[in-house]
């Protein structure tokens, strides 16, 4: 009988025809030495060059490979989000398809996970980018997203990761928010670790990144915290969106006892007051029951992603 691999790399592409033979080779040589069951789920985000007709071959000419197709341009965190879902290992580790992270640090990130890491992140501490447009927005990203999460992750940017099955299973991800893993996981209670890797120029194909890239990733970045707050305390949000009209009750309750007499001769006055007191505690009580639901759906959530992709045969 067929085992399952034990390490799955999940590779998102597009556009990267020239990159992903030598990419393949690598891979094989890299997982090689380590001498354990592996697959490579490449996920192709409907590349309009000839990447898919590669890697269909290199399925062909390798058991190991598995290509994955979105129906439709989707982006990076969808096309990992749909090899997480067809992973099939005890380890995922996650890389780009532009050559640019090394496959041989991939035994690097597998050691810190046996050394009791739940997530090895990888940092790119000697980047070979452009300053202006790719270190120096990613300097400002990354410490921005280490005050906000409190986090102390160098490279969240950097797709070189491993992750243990239990922690990919447990993270929703969407919009741009691949990049924040390490932080999600996290807040979960995993144990991320970073590791020190090599980053290499890019030798075929154009670069997907850009400054306009770092602006949407602080607002995912505010997404994310409040996200991951929420999902541990949802109740305590609707009670402070409660707060304020709780405070306003106290000060239409308040102004009706001082102005009894007025309200008792002036039944227009009364009615005004009596309306706008019971809506404000409507309000009160409204919120405070969703954050109520709130927290059921929370422990009780356990829903798969939805899989708008589909696997390409052999």
């Amino acid at each position: 009988m067929r085992k399952d691999p034990e390490i799955s790399v999940v590779v998102p592409v597009h556009n990267e025809e020239e990159n992903l033979a030598i990419l393949q080779a690598e891979i094989a040589r890299s997982l090689g030495a380590v001498g354990r069951r592996y697959e490579v789920v490449y996920v192709d985000d409907r590349s309009s060059d000839r990447s898919l007709a590669v890697l269909l071959e290199l399925q062909r000419q390798d058991a190991r490979v598995r290509v994955v197709g979105l129906r439709g341009r989707s982006g990076q965190t969808a096309a990992m989000a749909a090899g997480f879902d067809h992973s099939r290992g005890e380890i995922v580790v996650t890389l780009d398809g532009d050559l640019q992270n090394d496959p041989a640090d991939i035994p690097l990130l597998l050691e810190a996970l046996e050394r009791g890491a739940d997530v090895a992140a990888g940092w790119r501490k000697d980047r070979r980018d452009g300053f202006v447009l790719r270190r120096l927005p990613s300097l400002v990203a990354n410490r921005v997203i280490a005050l906000v999460s409190g986090v102390p992750v160098h490279d969240t940017g950097c797709t070189l990761k491993a992750f243990r099955r239990e922690v990919v299973e447990r993270l929703p991800i969407y919009a741009e928010q691949h990049r924040f893993l390490p932080v999600l996981s996290a807040g979960s209670g995993a144990t991320v670790r970073e590791v020190v890797v090599h980053h290499r120029p890019r030798r075929f194909g154009k670069s997907k990144y850009g400054i306009s890239r770092a602006m949407r990733v602080l607002v995912d970045l505010l997404a994310v915290k409040m996200l991951a707050s929420f999902s541990q305390r949802p109740l305590s949000y609707f009670a402070l969106l409660t707060a304020p009209f709780a405070m306003l009750l106290v000060g239409l309750l308040a102004s009706a006892i001082a102005n009894a007499d007025r309200i008792t001769h002036d039944k227009s006055w009364g009615n005004v007051a009596l309306l706008s007191t019971l809506l404000v505690l409507m309000l009160c009580v409204y919120f405070l029951m969703l954050g109520l639901l709130a927290e059921l759906a929370v422990k009780a959530s356990g829903m798969h992603r939805a899989r708008p992709h589909r696997p390409l045969a052999r």
